[in-house]
């Protein structure tokens, strides 16, 4: 019922689902006020608090009392809405071997399809569910996929049919996979990585198979969908889709909103009025570094390190073109399975026509890396970066790129504790010092899938003796490391998170050789 009454367009005319308003649209200049009074030290708060009464009701209230002060705003707030759910509890460690921890806190962060209030921002799943932890109370699309393989690692495997069952419905209600299951999320979504995760299911009944791959086709059709109006010559764009003056199409972050974020409203305001850009385009390329998940990095910012000269939207990200590849050959393979000859020929011409795209303008010869192409200018961005390691992860690179590759990552990547996310310091949270966990397995596999074992060996010690040592230090995973000294890992819009998710399943696959079993087995993988 919630969400049929509170419903709103999708930003896409072809689309008729319905989907939840968010909080910004639904108590209006409540959440405004609340907001850029920063009233919590979190901007994630007030959006996943959980309202006592209808909106309705709250902003008949609120309109009636007219609260000023920033005490009577509080109080206000108080009153109408609960407390969000607290975050996991942790576990004393007691001197438990690291692995031995991990698998101690998959319960912790298991959650179970809670009965929230109708009005919730939560959107509802229909089975359990492992959250990241910390602030984040409700499960991320890419995170989910680092954080299967380690429950794939621990033998947890009904876990992971149910979370792929949750992003199954998810696409079946929303036409895809949200940023988060929360309905300020549902503008945009997160890297595509469903094809990837169907890897590590074992479900083999009919039925499932054919959801699922419907769900793959359609999660491709949100990436592509605006395809059909973009013609050559000259480049020009559609919400996701980039055509290039060759005619070729790409793809790249976007979001169907152009406003500031709930989750970080007075953030994105102070960004805009920075900037001397339409404020408008700023929001929307703040949103689409949040769908590539490196939120935020120099990669996206045109200067390196001032966030108000933010470009998103102009660049032809490779890492979500590397991936997008790899669902299409994906679909292609499943069609194939199911007995759709003519499903599978047009993936998997599709998938080729990506790859050359990719070859095309996303390989710097010269430099022996993988770019972003910024497609508004007709050029490479400059700099080495760990997205450079996604065509190998998804085997597109060829033997000669992946040697130049692994030169280029133990040129500049590699770091004291892991793999570099780049190589810029600017005080964001996905450049130096920080490294993170799913960059760490990207490199690692993608080197060992083209014969690189001695660079992803080392790239995987100096990690895991990063989390090690901090660990022992202070008894918690954390969201991600400084792995260039022993320090804290800092920078970002919020402080570092325990739990954690995606480093929990990471660590735990390294350790217990996952990542060996892949590389190893690339010609199945990829038949």
């Amino acid at each position: 019922m919630r969400e049929k009454e509170y419903a709103v367009p999708s930003g896409h005319p072809e689309d008729r689902r319905l989907r939840p308003a968010g909080p910004d649209q639904l108590y209006g200049d409540l959440f405004t006020s609340v907001q850029a009074l920063r009233l919590f030290g979190d901007g994630k708060t007030f959006p996943d608090m959980e309202p006592r009464r209808s909106p309705a009701e709250i902003m008949a209230a609120w309109t009636e009392q007219r609260p000023k002060t920033e005490a009577e705003i509080r109080a206000f707030v108080s009153r109408h809405f609960a407390p969000p759910l607290a975050p996991p509890v942790g576990v004393e460690t007691h001197a438990l071997p690291i692995s031995r921890y991990i698998r101690t806190l998959w319960d912790k962060l298991s959650l179970e399809p809670a009965a929230r209030g109708p009005h919730s921002s939560a959107l509802p799943l229909p089975h359990p569910h492992v959250v990241p932890g910390g602030r984040f109370r409700e499960i991320y699309y890419w995170d989910s996929y680092f954080t299967m393989l380690g429950l794939a690692a621990d033998g947890r495997q009904p876990q992971i049919e149910q979370m792929l069952d949750n992003f199954v419905s998810l696409i079946e209600r929303y036409g895809h996979v949200p940023n988060g299951t929360r309905s300020y999320y549902l503008s945009r979504s997160q890297p595509p990585f469903l094809a990837l995760m169907l890897g590590l299911a074992s479900n083999a009944d009919p039925a499932v198979r054919l959801r699922r791959l419907a769900a793959l086709r359609t999660e491709h059709a949100f990436w592509m969908q605006g395809a059909s109006q973009l013609e050559a010559p000259g480049a020009s764009a559609r919400e996701h889709v980039v055509r290039l003056a060759d005619g070729s199409l790409l793809n790249r972050y976007w979001d169907a909103a152009d406003a500031p974020r709930p989750e970080a409203y007075a953030e994105d305001i102070a960004v805009a009025n920075r900037s001397e850009r339409p404020s408008k385009t700023v929001y929307r390329d703040l949103r689409a570094a949040a769908e590539s998940g490196w939120d935020f990095s120099s990669r996206w910012l045109a200067d390196g390190g001032s966030m108000s000269t933010i470009r998103t939207t102009a660049l032809i990200p490779v890492d979500l073109n590397a991936l997008l590849y790899f669902s299409e050959r994906r679909i292609a393979s499943e069609c194939a399975v199911v007995g759709d000859a003519v499903g599978a020929a047009h993936f998997l011409d599709t998938a080729a026509r990506r790859a050359a795209a990719v070859q095309r303008h996303c390989w710097i010869e010269g430099e022996g890396r993988f770019a972003d192409w910024l497609w508004t200018e007709g050029r490479a961005t400059p700099g080495v970066t760990a997205a450079t390691l996604y065509p190998l992860f998804v085997g597109l690179a060829t033997e000669q790129q992946a040697e130049a590759v692994a030169a280029v990552t133990q040129a500049s990547l590699l770091a004291p504790g892991g793999l570099r996310t780049t190589t810029v310091r600017s005080g964001q949270q996905w450049d130096i010092p920080n490294g993170w966990a799913p960059l760490q397995w990207i490199a690692i596999v993608g080197l060992r899938r083209y014969g690189h074992h001695a660079l992803a060996d080392t790239i995987a010690e100096r990690w895991l003796a990063t989390v090690e040592w901090s660990f022992a230090a202070t008894g918690v995973l954390l969201e991600k490391y400084d792995i260039e000294e022993h320090l804290p890992a800092a920078g970002g819009e919020y402080p570092n998170q325990e739990g954690f998710g995606w480093t929990n399943g990471v660590v735990q696959a390294l350790m217990l050789g996952a990542d060996r079993r892949v590389g190893d087995n690339t010609a199945e993988e990829w038949s």
